[in-house]
Order: structure tokens, then sequence, then C-alpha cells
């Protein structure tokens, strides 16, 4: 086993994912694919797990939700309660249907920038880190396959063989 890695560089979203197919059912492991937007279908094909970032949204809205119903207890009932347009300020139940639009936007406010945070510390994309794209010309027009030679069974010339039957631009190693 070599530990070389290999490049294949290809023009087309849907060439890539057939050769994606074809390399996988050879038994090449194919490691990563840097692509300019997501292509549908590739997850399963290369063997990526469903990601978590939904129940990680789920819990920040539940937090921002608690926050801001904790908060207008606070300051609206408990620490400096006023009569405002006849409303009552004795009990956090009987404000419910005022509250709730500040409290579903303050949920909203807490998903939305705890699934960015969240992205930006999973993915190292924070800014000072150094990028992880092999070839920049993948955030135009480009899509590059990943592939280490030590995860397959097979040899990196032979993996690079495979990687010619399928409709390839460019096959790079390093």
């Amino acid at each position: 086993m070599s530990d070389k890695t290999i490049y294949a560089i290809y023009d087309d979203d849907y060439v890539l994912l057939e050769s994606a197919k074809h390399l996988v059912a050879k038994g090449v492991h194919i490691r990563d694919v840097f692509s300019p937007f997501p292509i549908h279908g590739l997850d399963p094909v290369i063997g990526l797990k469903r990601t978590r970032l939904a129940i990680a949204a789920f819990i920040y809205g539940m937090i921002g939700v608690s926050l801001a119903l904790t908060g207008m207890w606070f300051f609206m009932i408990q620490d400096w309660p006023l009569n405002i347009g006849g409303k009552p300020n004795f009990s956090l139940f009987t404000n419910i249907p005022s509250f709730v639009p500040v409290t579903f936007e303050f949920g909203v406010l807490c998903a939305g920038h705890g699934m960015a945070i969240t992205y930006l510390l999973r993915n190292w994309t924070l800014p000072g880190f150094k990028a992880k794209n092999p070839y920049p010309r993948t955030t135009d027009d480009q899509f590059v396959m990943e592939i280490h030679a030590s995860d397959s069974e097979l040899s990196a010339e032979e993996i690079k063989a495979l990687i010619n039957e399928t409709c390839v631009v460019e096959i790079d190693e390093k």
C-alpha cells in the first residue's frame, strides 16, 4: 500500500457522480469531493453519513426560545412590571400570546447564528485557517475527487487505470 493521494479532475457534475459510482463499485474508496456547488445524490455513493447540523439547529433554537421567555419574564413581570396597553403583568402564562413574536424571532436568531458558528468550527473554515481545497478552480468550474491509495486494496496504478475508464479531464498525484 502506498500513501499517495490521487486527484481526479472532472468538468461536469453528472460525469463525476457516474464516475464515483463506477469507482466505488470497483472497490475504490473516495475520501472527499470538492465542487463549486452541492452534488445531489453523491453522499450515499461515497459513503458520507447524514449531518447532525439539524439537531444542533433545534437545540440552538430551543436555547433561544428559553432565553427569550426567561428574559421577558424577568424584565416584564419580575423586575419592572408595567401595564402596557392593558396587558396583565402578574404571570408569564397570561402574557404568552404577546411574547410569541419575540420568542420566535429570538429562537430563529439563535438557531441561525449557532448553525453558522458550528459549521465554521466543524469544517475549520474560520478566518486565518489554511483552506483544505486542493485546487482553486473547484470554486469556479472544476470538480475534484480525492482518493488516497492507502484506503483501498488496489494499488495507485490500478486506481489510476480505473479512473481513466471514466471521462476524467485530468489526473494529478501527490
